[in-house]
Parts: structure tokens; C-alpha cells; sequence
């Protein structure tokens, strides 16, 4: 999963392995379940769930507390209403809750299906305290976007989740789905009704489906064909224009791959989001198997738009990688319910989000500058978290405190886990063996169907490779050093500098100047503690200064959406006025926006480099 964070404020266990005997009978039907997109009620929509015939009194039906790649627990049965189990003479069963996603149905025998309705996260994300990020939720729009994000709509019995599922949608005529699960009726069709079979639960919360207005293009990768599905909502963007750079961008990362490949079709979901209080505003993708889900501002300008897809969609696609082909078996064994996780975060997400920076400069999308710069803003960012927190404890318990708040380091201390690993391989190696190099040998040992025991992984990295690979995780992952950069970035020749560089007006990249008091009717002040950029230091604002007005808009959480939206196309001409708040005292501080710059540390080569150490930086940049 990556987060693009447009505002920090906007924005495993065993399955029961064991036997199903006296749960289902002989035959093992599918379980079959229908979603009606056709007649929304009340912006829900209705979903039956038909498992067979039961032989036990008491049986369980679950929505997902949390699913993979999101690593937090966001309750999707929250979002279930009226939930009814019904006898086979068509009368209404006691049910009884345990928790938010847990119902429990006596005289299970009698039970021949369960019948609820769905509300959508997308329009209750700034009503809900702990929202589910939008990659991960669910939209209901009628006869204009159903974004299905199935672990939101469809649910599963104890002990039956290896069980095979036929999902049944009936849906507008004017809607078509992109998803990668496999259609069952493409050669019988119905106007407006699909459908879909999985061979167990897992693969169908696997596969999402946007259902929209034709909006889709298709490339070929090699022997991947990759689809695009567009929705946006005025109309700015369509697939056809997003096509050449995600084709480009794509065949950048099969070239930078190799032979690792999980997969024939990918699909990416893209969802544009118009910034209003009831729709998505958590921004970036999250993984499936093959394929992701992207949320966007549609306000974003082109260029930025194209670039923030290649930065999370690019990461997305690596997760092919790892964890859908090297994973330990809290992932293959997900509990839904009763997540236990694993150790291994610096991996999944890490060098997944490293790999999305590194291809680029291996492939010439980016300049090795470029690619440095994205390295020096990830160690500033990582100084935001606790830098002594051991990777692996902290992975192994993200759903709790105090670890869970630290998750987002690990797009940054985890990609810079995998670049100093990377360095030191190249260098032990004689640049011959990097990251990559060890993802593949391990792809080959286990891949899509075989799990590792997760506390065996590092021994198995070490014995593949040198005991100063052992003595690198003990101290940086497994213990609580920081890691000192200077010194990975020695070994290659390079050293950290001054320079100034352009930013936007709110954000830098994904850290936003600006921050939101939930406290304080959503209050947005000017964050303290950081270098503020040359736009609010111009202006006179500064740190703790709450933002009252910009041009006369009073400023809260809703309304500095769309003026952030519109700072995208600002020209340093454009004139502001601002209203703050500082010490309990009003003040009013104006001008053009001019351009923003900041400054900042950033990697830069050496004078006199060693021979080695430029041999092992062409390795490692250049693959």
C-alpha cells in the first residue's frame, strides 16, 4: 500500500487448515453471493450470501476487521446494516453481534442464506474518527461509479473460507466492470448481470472491480497485459491520455525485473476524487495480486497527476514482488479477524517502495540527482518517527500503539533500510549482487504458493549471502542503531550538502507545511519545528499561526481542499491575502505566492572518488 499524501489530516496468522467435515455438505458448492448495483437504497446497496447447507447448530458470519497490504484495522462491518439470516421457508432467523463485524446465527441446519445492506466509506470518511483510507474503501454511486473493494461487501463463514465463491452483480447497462477476477458467463451474457467465481475467499477480496462508464485502455508488457480503468467525475481525465506514461513507466519496471513475473493480466483502478466533503479523500493505492486500486484529486494538474501515478501505481506493481511472491505465512494464512503479523515490514513495503524509486534511475525515467534527492527526502521524513524503534518488533505489532503510528516509516526508513542493505551488498559483492539479486533468489525458493516461517527469513538472507549482512540486520532492523547514512553513502562516493530546491505552496513532495487541530472545529495552522518554505516565510506567517481566511474563504478542513487543489496552478503572480491567528491575536499578511523554495540537504558525489567506490555506485545505480 502506498500513501500519496496530499494532507497528513485529509487525507497473520493460520486460517483454520483443519478439516470442514460436519460444516458443509459432500458436495462443496460454491457460496454463492449477489451484490444489486441496479437498485441503490438509501446510497446502499444489497448483497445475499448463500453458503449451502450447514450441519452444525451454530455458525459465524464475518466481515473483515482488516485485510492485507493495509495493515490497520478499519471494521468493514461497520458499514453492514440490517443484517438478516433466513430459514429455507423464508423466515427470518435470531442473530445476535459480537462485535462490529462478527454475527453469530443459531440452528445453523435451518440457514440457507444471509441478506444485508452496504453503505460506502467514501461519503462518511470525514464523518467516522478512524476513516478507512480510500484505496481500501468502497464507493457507491448510482448509475456513476461503484468502486468494490469486496472485502467491504462480501462476507464469509467460519471454517469456509477456502471454500470456492460465484459472485453474481447485477448492475446498470451503462456501467462496465474492470476487475481480474474471471468471468463465468462471457459466453452466455446477460445485459447487466456479471459473473464472477473465485476459488476461495482470499481471491475474492483479491480483486476489485470499478464499475464506470467506459474509460479503459490496454497495453502489452511483454506478456502481461495491462488495463487501465479511469473515472473521473467531470471529465478531465481519461485513459487514453494516461496510456503512453503508464506504458512507458511499466515496461521501465518488467526491463528493471527480469524474470520475475507474478502474473498475466494487471489491472489499475484509477479513482478521481472532486475533493468534496462527501467523497475520497485518503490518497494513493493499495496492492492486489494483479492489480491496484489509485485515488486521486482530480484537480491535480496533468503532470503532477501522471507523476503521482508513477510513484504509487509503480510501487503497487512491485508488490508482485514482494509480498505476493515472497511472503511469510501470516500473509499466505490471513486471519481477516484475528490478524497476527508479520515481522517483515522493512521487506514488504520497504523494498517495495525502494524498488519504485531505484528502477526509475536504472532506467533513465529519472537523473541519478534526481533519484538522490528522493533518498534525502526520505531520511528527512524519517526523522519524524521514532529512529530507535526496532523494524521488526514494530512490524510484528503495527495494529497497537505506540507502534502503529509509526507505520508510514516504512516508506522511508524502510526504503532506506534497502538502499544501505543494497550498498552493502554491492560493495561485499563487488557490486555483482544487490537487492534485487536476493528478491530474485528468494522468488525462486518460494513464490506465489510457498511461504517462509517468518523468523527464519534473515538467517536464510545471511546464508545466501556474507556474515556482515547478519551483523546489518541485527544492528538496523532487528535492533534499535539509526542507521548513519554518511557512512553507507561513503562507500559510494557520495556526501550530503545544502541546496536550495521548488516545492509546492502547502506540500513538499508528500509533507505538507500545514497540519489540521481536530480539536479545534478542524482548525488548519502552519506546522512548527520544520523549515517552512519561501512562501509562508515571504508572507510573514509563521510556525503555530493558525490560517483563519485565504482571499476571504474561512479555512477549515473542507475548505482548504480545494484551495490546496488550486495551488497546483498557481503562477507566481497569483495574489493572496491571509488572515491568521498568532498568540490569540488576528493578523492580516499578503503578496504574490511567487515560487516556493526551500532549503534542504541533498546527496551530491564526491571530488575524489576511489575507484571502488565508483565501481560499486555504477553497480548499484545501473544495475
Amino acid at each position: 500500500m502506498k500513501r500519496y499524501y496530499v494532507l497528513t489530516l485529509t487525507l497473520l496468522v493460520l486460517y483454520s487448515c483443519g478439516s470442514t467435515k460436519g460444516v458443509l455438505t459432500a458436495d462443496k458448492t460454491p457460496i454463492l453471493t449477489s451484490i444489486n448495483l441496479s437498485e441503490v437504497v438509501d446510497d446502499k446497496v444489497e448483497v445475499t450470501v448463500d453458503p449451502g447447507a450447514f450441519t452444525t447448530d451454530e455458525v459465524t458470519f464475518y466481515i473483515p476487521k482488516t485485510v492485507p497490504g493495509t495493515y490497520s484495522i478499519d471494521n468493514y462491518g461497520q458499514y453492514i446494516e440490517g443484517l438478516k439470516a433466513i430459514d429455507y421457508k423464508g423466515n427470518e432467523m435470531t442473530v445476535s453481534k459480537s462485535d462490529d463485524n462478527t454475527w453469530n446465527i443459531s440452528n445453523g441446519k435451518n440457514l440457507d442464506k444471509v441478506v444485508y445492506y452496504v453503505n460506502d466509506t467514501y461519503d462518511t470518511e470525514n464523518e467516522v474518527e478512524s476513516k478507512v483510507f480510500s484505496p481500501a474503501g468502497t464507493n457507491i454511486l448510482d448509475g456513476e461509479n461503484f468502486m468494490l473493494n469486496l472485502h467491504g461487501f462480501v462476507g464469509y463463514f467460519n471454517n469456509l473460507k477456502e471454500v470456492p465463491y460465484q459472485l453474481t452483480i447485477t448492475r446498470p447497462i451503462s456501467l462496465l466492470a474492470t476487475t481480474s477476477l474471471p468471468k463465468n458467463n462471457v459466453d452466455q451474457p446477460t445485459d447487466g448481470v456479471d459473473v464472477f467465481t473465485a476459488s476461495r475467499y482470499f481471491e475474492v477480496i483479491d480483486n476489485p472491480i470499478q464499475y464506470a462508464k467506459p474509460n479503459t485502455e490496454s497495453f502489452q508488457i511483454n506478456d502481461i497485459t495491462v488495463t487501465i480503468s479511469v473515472y473521473s467525475p467531470n471529465g478531465i481525465y481519461n485513459a487514453v491520455s494516461l496510456k503512453e506514461r503508464m506504458e512507458k513507466m511499466m515496461a521501465a519496471q518488467k526491463a528493471f525485473l527480469g524474470d520475475i513475473d507474478g502474473t498475466k493480466n494487471y489491472n489499475i483502478l484509477l479513482y478521481l476524487s472532486t475533493l468534496e466533503p462527501n467523497d475520497a479523500s485518503g490518497f494513493g493505492a493499495l496492492e492486489h495480486h494483479t492489480s491496484t486500486v489509485v485515488v486521486l484529486p482530480e484537480a491535480m494538474p496533468r503532470e503532477r497527476l501522471e507523476q503521482a501515478m508513477v510513484d504509487v501505481v509503480s510501487h503497487e506493481f512491485f508488490h508482485i514482488v514482494t509480498p505476493l511472491n515472497v511472503h511469510s505465512k501470516e500473509i499466505q494464512y490471513f486471519d481477516f479477524n484475528n490478524p497476527k503479523m508479520s515481522e517483515h515490514l522493512w521487506m514488504y513495503e520497504g523494498t517495495t517502495e525502494y524498488f519504485a524509486n531505484l528502477f526509475q534511475v536504472q532506467q533513465g525515467l529519472i537523473s541519478e540527482q534526481e533519484f538522490y534527492e528522493r533518498m534525502m527526502d526520505k531520511m528527512n521524513n524519517a526523522k519524524s518517527y521514532d529512529d530507535t524503534m526496532s523494524f521488526t518488533v514494530m512490524s510484528k505489532n503495527i495494529l497497537k500503539e505506540p507502534y502503529k503510528d509509526n507505520y508510514a516509516n516504512v516508506y522511508e526508513k524502510g526504503a532506506l533500510i534497502n538502499m544501505a542493505l543494497d550498498i552493502e551488498l554491492r560493495r561485499l559483492s563487488n557490486g555483482e549482487k544487490g537487492v534485487l539479486w536476493l528478491m530474485k533468489e528468494l522468488s525462486k525458493k518460494y513464490g506465489n504458493d510457498t511461504p517462509f516461517n517468518d523468523s527464519d527469513l534473515i538467517d536464510e538472507i545471511v546464508s545466501m549471502t556474507y556474515p556482515e549482512i547478519g551483523t546489518f540486520f541485527e544492528t538496523y532492523v532487528v535492533g534499535d542503531t539509526p542507521i548513519d547514512y554518511n557512512e553507507f553513502l561513503a562507500k559510494v562516493g557520495l556526501q550530503m550538502k545544502t541546496v536550495e530546491k521548488q516545492t509546492g505552496y502547502f506540500l513538499d513532495g508528500e509533507n505538507p507545511f500545514i497540519d489540521v487541530d481536530q480539536t479545534s472545529e478542524n482548525a488548519i495552522f502552519i506546522r512548527k519545528g520544520i523549515q517552512q518554505n519561501s512562501f509562508f516565510k515571504e508572507l510573514g506567517a509563521q510556525g503555530g499561526d493558525v490560517i483563519k481566511s485565504i482571499n476571504g474563504t474561512p479555512i477549515n478542513l473542507e475548505a482548504i481542499r480545494p484551495i490546496i487543489g488550486e495551488s497546483f496552478g498557481w503562477a507566481p503572480d497569483t495574489e493572496i491575502k491571509m488572515t491568521l491567528l498568532r498568540n490569540g491575536e488576528e493578523l492580516t499578511v499578503e503578496g504574490k505566492v511567487g515560487t516556493p523554495m526551500l532549503e534542504v540537504e541533498t546527496v551530491v558525489p564526491v571530488e575524489n572518488v576511489s575507484p571502488k567506490e565508483a565501481q560499486v555506485r555504477e553497480a548499484w545505480l545501473k544495475g
